[in-house]
């Protein structure tokens, strides 16, 4: 066969990027991976040692995980006990959040494996470790809509995500349940594992659950998985439903969330068809009880749900109160199971959910959002991640996110918790902007944004306890005094990001 002269096509010029010198070498060398790969007849290694050593991580290099499995979670520890014990150093780890069960991980800092942490958020002995000044670089705190951003956009590169999956077939089809076999955990959604899956130079999954292929549906399909490891357990069952997604029978949160619904009620957005997320905090997720019997009297039903979704967001899909559900974590095993029956039930990845570099992100189609809060200003700044002693004690997760996308972004939280007053001149630490926030709601007065005239007008029809944001915080300070101003040290721990990858706000070492 002659060489075909490239000057003799028409529109060359315009064609000349189909044109790629011929590589032999590389090309050799693509037949022999893919000849090894088809001898091996699978992704299955014998050992996360292999897998880790096929993969060609570096001392340096950015590792990352999920945390669908909250905290039931065992990869994350299993994982870096493994790499201190091969010896790496220095390594970056970006995970999409952490919480109790990895305090192990304070070890493996002290003793230089882990270098720097990007993360949503921390918790227990591990946030407070960190909080005294345990790292000498700053975590960086992201939404989840932000991590997705950076991902994408290159400005976080992934070198090697190692993603637990509760079910996975030998060429890398992994999800959150089995259809397969309905032994061992289910996590439901993997919708922050999707993103690292997809944009990881090489991406691990390890499972105790191997089924036949393909493991349809998928949460993540084979052609992002470069190796799988057989593990024994990838994590507690129980974990899974702990500690934001409480049922409350607190009577101030229950309080709190019912005023909230008739927020909701006559904010101009409670219409047929209108589209709603619920925090995971107690009254946030109380919200939707309430709500229930106002859809059920004005005959109104929502056409979809969004976000971390709870087993009350599956009973009134299941009652035909809301249409669709969108899924970008499963919250409890009501909605693992949910996703696994109910094609109406749909897991989304981390930047369909939130990303701002996604012109069609989900949050931009919310109309209602009900949030939880540690504290929140009077300029209506909330903080989710510091406590009252400024110890870190929560994570970003989607606050920002999507109270910037919906129509109406409502917070609910307690005047005072304890001898601490929640509505306060500063928050410790600003997580989500006040010009995203529409409505503070607590249980003695509902305070409206300056910013949205029509809503106030709406809620000022309402008989609802409408006051200032002032009046709130006086009311606090009434009930509790104004608390101490929290003893800093110069170091910075913590950086947090804004959504878009700006800083927002810095968190100090606390003073001793």
């Amino acid at each position: 066969m002659s060489k075909i002269s490239l000057d003799k096509i028409p529109y060359i010029d315009e064609l000349k990027t189909i044109h790629h010198p011929f590589d032999a070498k590389k090309m050799q060398k693509d037949f022999e991976t893919l000849a090894q790969k088809e001898k091996m007849r699978n992704k299955i290694v014998d050992s996360l040692e292999d897998a880790v050593c096929l993969s060609g991580l570096k001392d340096g290099m950015t590792i990352s995980f999920h945390h669908h499995f909250r905290n039931g979670d065992y990869i994350i520890n299993l994982v870096v006990d493994k790499l201190a014990e091969m010896g790496f150093k220095n390594l970056v780890m970006s995970a999409s959040s952490l919480t109790d069960c990895h305090e192990p991980l304070i070890k493996h800092i002290k003793n230089g494996v882990i270098r720097r942490i990007e993360t949503s958020g921390l918790r227990g002995k591990l946030a407070e470790e960190i909080s005294h000044g345990l790292m000498d670089v700053p975590v960086v705190f992201r939404s989840h809509g932000g991590r997705a951003y950076v991902i994408e956009t290159g400005n976080l590169p992934i070198d090697m995500a190692f993603l637990g999956a509760p079910s996975c077939d030998a060429y890398g089809n992994a999800n959150g349940y089995s259809r397969d076999n309905d032994t061992g955990i289910s996590c439901g959604s993997m919708g922050y594992a999707k993103l690292d899956a997809q944009y990881a130079k090489k991406t691990i999954i390890l499972t105790d659950n191997i089924v036949r292929y393909p493991n349809a549906p998928f949460g993540i399909p084979e052609s992002d998985v470069d190796y799988i490891v057989k593990v024994d357990a990838v994590g507690d069952p129980v974990g899974i439903m702990s500690g934001a997604t409480r049922f409350t029978k607190n009577p101030k949160e229950l309080l709190i969330a019912e005023k909230a619904a008739q927020v909701i009620e006559y904010s101009g957005c409670f219409v047929d068809g209108f589209s709603m997320q619920m925090g995971s905090g107690g009254a946030s997720l109380a919200v939707a009880r309430f709500l229930r019997e106002k859809m059920l009297q004005k005959n109104i039903r929502a056409n979809f749900a969004l976000g971390g979704i709870t087993g009350q967001i599956v009973d009134l899909h299941e009652e035909g109160l809301i249409k669709k559900i969108l899924d970008v974590q499963s919250f409890d095993l009501r909605a693992a199971q949910s996703l696994k029956d109910n094609r109406f039930h749909q897991q989304i990845s981390a930047s369909y959910y939130a990303s701002p570099g996604n012109l069609g992100t989900a949050v931009n189609q919310l109309d209602i959002v009900v949030l939880s809060a540690l504290e929140v200003d009077i300029d209506y700044n909330v903080n989710v991640l510091t406590g009252s002693d400024g110890i870190i004690r929560g994570a970003v997760g989607g606050h920002c996110d999507t109270s910037a996308g919906a129509s109406v972004a409502i917070v609910v939280v307690p005047l005072t918790r304890g001898r601490i007053p929640c509505v306060v001149e500063k928050v410790n630490t600003v997580v989500t902007p006040g010009k995203t926030i529409d409505v503070i709601v607590t249980e003695k007065g509902i305070a409206v944004n300056p910013r949205r005239k029509n809503l106030l007008a709406n809620l000022q029809k309402s008989g609802l306890p409408i006051c200032t944001i002032e009046e709130l915080k006086e009311k606090a300070e009434q009930t509790v005094g104004k608390p101490d101003q929290i003893e800093y040290t110069d170091k910075i721990v913590g950086v947090v990001t804004y959504r878009d990858g700006s800083v927002i706000d810095v968190i100090r070492q606390v003073n001793e």
